[in-house]
């Protein structure tokens, strides 16, 4: 997901509070028919603080008894003459917003959780992540009477209309860089069209999905209509993604692993899937940019939530007769990082998500001091507790290097010179992936170009990260298929149904 929502209305009037100190992790259970449930297996899993690696809790692990269970449930409450399906559209827009005003209550523990379970830095977690949730919920609650179809002038014997209808049940798989964000993302829409849902969260971040959970039942949808079974994708995940009753799915995560969904979803009943995966993305800083924003934005693109986001500006070109100076700004700029625990106040970099990703990130950084890059700060660990890596600048790096090529999702940012801009294009396209780029200059007709040009399915002019509930998102190649978010987003959870109807021959 993007790194920097929409945050409020008047994001600087907005006061952040201290987080909770004195929480109880409440909802541990899956969450099935508006019921908390055991798992059919009697399996738990722990979550984790990735700050202090101790443990949090344990939640249910729901695997493909538990997925079926879901289905069943979300398939009940989507028959025909159910309440759910009988109900005014006005109502189930009713329904969303009466939830984003319970998570709004709620919003200092939602907060603290998503700051506790997945290393956000608290203030981004309560202000970003809380705020943009609740604009999506409440984006998306408006459209729910508005979901029209058209009539269509055809010959005048007969009179022809389109309905939007809901899908039926769909599977919505979590990342844990964004658990709270992306779940509004994914229920959003689909509740707002009619659909039902079985949601799995990632593993490592199950806890603000759960609480989510007992707030659906608190704001009175229906039974079924909303199902969440945590668990792991090997298993909980696989069983939504081939699952013969679950009629579309929606994943955001890896490439790798969308690959796996769209195979799984071929097999079976050839379910319809939007995938938002990976991203290896281009920002292009000119010569007549302006430099003080260019390396801010630069900088936070790929450093926000210590690099562990889709769209991160993970490619860096910089013009050459202003390269040494962008590289010497852009490293000043990540020395002066404060880690530590992120509830604390003054903290700007929290822990990476797990010792996975953690170890996966070092291996890379060290590819790169051993292919050629030259490491300007950073390259290693940080502390003796806890995911942490040193903000890390690489300078000297080619196209052909695996930093250049891999998607790191880490603070590690690397800086690369260019001569013309048709080199530059030519190098910013030259990749699996499409997600976003980034343009810096005051050339108008060079960024028009440019973000023409560019195979990406966002570009950000003179900005990085910006976004909102209303602007579509979504990748080229194999960033993913399909879009997120505003309108578009609607397009993904309706089925089209053409309707033409025989009239009479005689003149009224």
């Amino acid at each position: 997901m993007s790194s920097k929502k929409q945050a409020s209305a008047n994001p600087a009037e907005e006061t952040i509070p201290a987080p909770l100190t004195n929480y109880k992790i409440q909802y541990t259970k899956i969450f099935i028919n508006n019921e908390w449930h055991d798992s059919v297996s009697g399996k738990k899993f722990p979550v984790f603080n990735p700050a202090n690696e101790e443990k949090i809790c344990d939640v249910e692990e729901g695997d493909k008894a538990d997925v079926d269970k879901a289905v069943k449930a979300a398939r009940q409450a989507f028959q025909l003459g159910s309440p759910w399906r009988t109900m005014d559209a006005s109502q189930r827009g009713r329904l969303l917003n009466k939830l984003a005003d319970l998570m709004e209550r709620d919003r200092l523990l939602l907060a603290t959780l998503e700051s506790v379970n997945a290393g956000k830095i608290f203030p981004n977690a309560y202000k970003m992540d809380l705020s943009t949730s609740l604009n999506m919920l409440r984006y998306f609650a408006s459209w729910a009477d508005k979901i029209q179809g058209r009539t269509i002038p055809i010959d005048g014997q007969f009179f022809s209309y389109t309905r939007h209808e809901p899908i039926g049940v769909c599977g919505q798989i979590l990342p844990w860089n964004f658990p709270l964000v992306v779940l509004m993302v994914k229920i959003g829409p689909a509740l707002c069209c009619g659909n039902t849902v079985v949601v799995k969260p990632a593993e490592q971040t199950p806890l603000t999905a759960l609480h989510v959970a007992s707030l659906i039942k608190e704001a009175g949808f229906p039974p079924g209509v909303v199902n969440i079974v945590p668990g792991y994708g090997p298993t909980a995940g696989a069983a939504i993604s081939s699952h013969m009753d679950v009629d579309k799915v929606s994943f955001t995560g890896s490439t790798e692993v969308g690959k796996l969904i769209k195979e799984a979803a071929g097999k079976s009943n050839l379910k319809r899937v939007t995938l938002e995966l990976g991203g290896k993305s281009p920002c292009i800083v000119f010569a007549d940019a302006d430099l003080d924003s260019a390396v801010e934005f630069a900088h936070h693109g790929v450093f926000f939530h210590q690099g562990q986001c889709c769209i991160a500006a993970s490619r860096l070109f910089v013009e050459e007769s202003i390269y040494n100076e962008f590289v010497q700004r852009s490293v000043e700029r990540a020395k002066k990082y404060t880690l530590g625990n992120p509830l604390n106040p003054g903290i700007q970099q929290g822990p990476q998500i797990d010792k996975e990703q953690y170890t996966k990130i070092l291996d890379l950084i060290e590819s790169g001091k051993k292919e050629g890059a030259k490491l300007e700060c950073g390259g290693g660990p940080w502390g003796e507790k806890g995911y942490f890596i040193q903000p890390t600048v690489f300078s000297n790096v080619t196209d052909e290097m695996r930093i250049a090529k891999e998607e790191i999702f880490g603070p590690v940012q690397q800086i690369m010179k260019f001569k013309t801009i048709d080199e530059v294009i030519r190098r910013a396209n030259n990749t699996h992936y499409g997600l976003a780029a980034g343009i810096f200059t005051k050339d108008l007709d060079k960024a028009l170009t440019i973000s023409s040009a560019l195979q990406a399915g966002t570009v950000w002019v003179n900005c990085y990260g910006g976004a909102s509930a209303q602007v579509p998102f979504g990748g080229y190649k194999m960033s993913g298929n399909g879009r997120e978010m505003g309108e578009y987003g609607l397009h993904e959870y309706t089925e089209v149904k053409t309707v033409t109807i025989k009239i009479s021959e005689k003149n009224s």
